[in-house]
């Protein structure tokens, strides 16, 4: 096996431990009373950035930068990061991600061919689903292999493919996957404690809607 690989193996199963303690945790906080939970207000700044430093365990997110994206599409720093990572909500989804990372979300959104450089982001909050097969799809249809992941890892770089993981268009959330397979944005998604409760809870709303 490449040496890079085997770093990449190695290094995830270091996250995962990690994640797994964070996701426990994050869900314990979940469980508890939110007086702001019914509120449909938007949030002030200070309420942007607890909410968006919820996404990465505490270790990374006591020094991590808070980004916020206006109704424009441009992005204001709430907060500098001291580690490289940026914490953020994007499409009602709560990240944390380092540098290379956000290069590959903005290519991605702009179309372009994303660097390849390995990039790490904490998402333990997990997300609200996202097509398998379409990275610019923006909602779930009948055909586009929706799937809503819990408490995860979202590793990128050209490097994940080698990794062996499963690249079906309808992955199982609960265990290590392979998204967008086939395609320059294909990025390692690594599920940590929560993600079938998540999945499982996330799914049956959607139902609910349709």
């Amino acid at each position: 096996m490449p040496r890079l690989n085997m770093f990449l193996v190695a290094s995830v199963g270091v996250l995962i431990m990690m994640g797994v303690v964070a996701a426990q945790d994050q869900m314990s906080k979940d469980k508890m009373p939110h007086k702001m939970a019914a509120q449909k207000a938007e949030l002030s700044d200070a309420q942007y950035i607890a909410k968006a430093l919820t996404a990465a365990p505490r270790g990374v997110a006591k020094d991590a930068g808070v980004a916020r994206i206006d109704k424009d599409g441009n992005m204001k720093s709430l907060r500098e990061s001291k580690n490289g990572f940026t914490c953020l909500i994007m499409l009602g989804d709560i990240m944390c991600a380092d540098a290379n990372s956000m290069a590959f979300f903005d290519a991605t959104m702009k179309k372009q061919t994303p660097p390849d450089k390995l990039g790490l982001t904490y998402m333990l909050r997990g997300d609200q689903g996202a097509s398998n097969t379409d990275p610019t799809a923006t909602g779930k249809t009948p055909d586009n292999h929706w799937i809503v992941t819990g408490p995860h890892l979202m590793i990128v770089g050209a490097g994940v493919k080698d990794l062996g993981l499963p690249d079906s268009a309808d992955a199982d959330p609960t265990k290590p996957y392979l998204m967008w397979p086939g395609t320059p944005y294909a990025h390692a998604m690594i599920p940590v404690g929560g993600s079938a409760a998540h999945a499982t809870a996330a799914n049956t709303a959607s139902a609910k809607k349709e």
